[in-house]
């Protein structure tokens, strides 16, 4: 499964030397631009909280180990992120020190699911989710099956009426808009949004292999599942 970054350095073609401008957002390109040992990027947004977060993210890899650093992900459980935040500050401007010193919840909670979109997949997880699926079919789903039983499955167990109108609701352009994202990112989507994820939904649980999907894991059940070249990034600072 290619990654969007693996994407985006494939079409770039970066080179040694070279000065990379990038969108800060998550994080995840600017940091991949990286690994292609340019001689500066730098990353932009509208957003300071964006900035803060791929600030504390540097920070991390530069002064935890692998460990630590999901623990302050919050993809393990810990009771000491205050802790590991507190020695990644040092590396960070005031600006970012500032925004994370006014945000020590989310800090004890784990950084990963601070965010505006990731609160939004909480909520359909534990509220809605729970009224179409027993946790039971949640595990099937992420067994490892063949296309064609992935296709069985989903068809004809996951694919329900209420699994649609519950999906078509939630993923609205008007609810996403006012819960989950910017209206404006919107602003050039073609047709009916929930119906388009709602198809790209199905071809990631058919098509693709849902067990080696990290992303819909974590949407689906909370738990998140890195591969260790999630990490292999630290080494670059």
């Amino acid at each position: 499964m290619l990654e969007d970054a693996d994407i985006l350095l494939e079409a770039l073609d970066i080179r040694p030397g070279d000065t990379c401008l990038a969108i800060a957002s998550a994080g995840d390109n600017a940091l991949a631009m990286l690994s292609k040992h340019p001689g500066r990027v730098v990353a932009l947004d509208f957003n300071p909280a964006q900035l803060a977060c791929l600030e504390l993210r540097v920070a991390a890899y530069r002064e935890l180990s692998h460990t630590e650093l999901l623990e302050l992900i919050g993809s393990i459980p810990s009771q000491r992120r205050i802790a590991l935040y507190r020695r990644c500050a040092r590396h960070l401007s005031l600006s970012a020190r500032e925004f994370w010193d006014n945000h020590q919840t989310q800090i004890m909670e784990g950084i990963g699911d601070a965010g505006k979109f990731e609160r939004y997949f909480a909520l359909f997880r534990r509220r809605l989710l729970p009224l179409v699926h027993s946790t039971e079919y949640i595990e099937q789903l992420f067994e490892d099956k063949s296309p064609d039983l992935r296709r069985i499955f989903y068809d004809r167990r996951w694919n329900t009426w209420r699994w649609q109108l519950l999906f078509r609701l939630f993923f609205s352009r008007a609810v996403m808009g006012r819960l989950g994202r910017d209206p404006r990112f919107f602003d050039y989507a073609e047709g009916n949004v929930a119906v388009r994820i709602l198809e790209r939904t199905r071809y990631a649980a058919t098509s693709l292999n849902p067990a080696e999907n990290p992303y819909r894991q974590w949407i689906l059940t909370g738990l998140r599942h890195y591969r260790a070249a999630v990490c292999s990034t630290a080494r670059k600072f």
